[in-house]
């Protein structure tokens, strides 16, 4: 899977062969990432390797796909759907970005890929995105691309010490609220 974004910038399925890379960039972004992700403070290769082993079986297994951000060659973030609810019709995003190639539209573009992917590929019904409620970039995403706030999980994750409470949204597929047309 290849979905072109920009001449030098597509999303691309992660695979087993970018531990190495992909780990390097955790590496570089750990304490920038650690706030934020409750896997990034203690991530090791082996931990990437098999994320990506994991990954790899969920496509396999057509429940959702991790894919490579790669900007001019090289792989700058990560975003995916973790799992696939069938019979819900609906999935959910995560994503997340190296520090330095914030604030240029990259991940809009990569989120917004993968939706279009969601509601026409797969034909799902809902896709959701939760963030902390203090991670205003990682907030931004969603609301940039005209999700629906529904809530607030109160201290649904751990980072570290801290419990952070997540912001709920979600984006419907108009398709499939029209329900199934009949001819006249």
């Amino acid at each position: 899977m290849r979905l072109p974004l920009t001449d030098n910038f597509h999303l691309r399925a992660l695979e087993e062969g970018d531990a190495k890379e992909l780990y390097a960039l955790v590496e570089r972004n750990r304490s920038h990432l650690a706030v934020w992700m409750p896997w990034a403070a203690d991530q090791t290769l082996e931990g990437t390797a098999a994320f990506l082993r994991t990954a790899k079986q969920r496509h396999a297994a057509n429940n959702g796909f991790e894919s490579a951000l790669v900007l001019d060659g090289r792989i700058v973030g990560a975003a995916g759907f973790p799992s696939v609810d069938w019979a819900a019709g609906g999935t959910s995003i995560g994503y997340w970005l190296d520090e330095g190639h914030q604030g240029r539209g990259l991940m809009t573009r990569a989120v917004s890929a993968l939706i279009g992917h969601a509601f026409g590929e797969w034909d799902l019904h809902r896709v959701e995105i939760q963030a902390a409620v203090e991670n205003r970039r990682s907030r931004a995403i969603p609301e940039r691309l005209g999700f629906e706030q529904e809530g607030i999980r109160r201290e649904a994750e751990r980072v570290g010490e801290r419990w952070l409470d997540l912001v709920v949204y979600s984006l419907l597929n108009d398709r499939s609220r029209r329900g199934p047309t009949t001819a006249s």
